[in-house]
């Protein structure tokens, strides 16, 4: 199933902005940051690609219930939402 690029531009802003707390967690860890402040910003990237992973999913759904010939069983279907859980 191919996903709509122009429909996935929030999903890959969301992803840029990970990326960039991601590095910023890595440099909090090689300078020895405080720990709180870690899992913080640690919690807050998993939320966003949890997010872009949601939406991706969701996509995806849309697309498969209002095709007239879908690309994918119900089964892999939740097989993919699952794999979110």
């Amino acid at each position: 199933m191919q996903l709509n690029p122009d429909e996935m531009k929030p999903v890959i802003n969301r992803l840029k902005r990970a990326q960039g707390q991601l590095n910023g967690i890595i440099r909090m860890l090689e300078e020895g940051d405080d720990c709180q402040k870690i899992v913080t910003q640690l919690a807050a990237a998993s939320k966003a690609i949890d997010r872009a992973s949601f939406a991706v999913v969701a996509s995806g759904l849309q697309q498969c219930l209002t095709a007239d010939e879908p690309e994918m069983t119900p089964d892999q279907l939740e097989k993919m939402f699952l794999s979110l859980a």
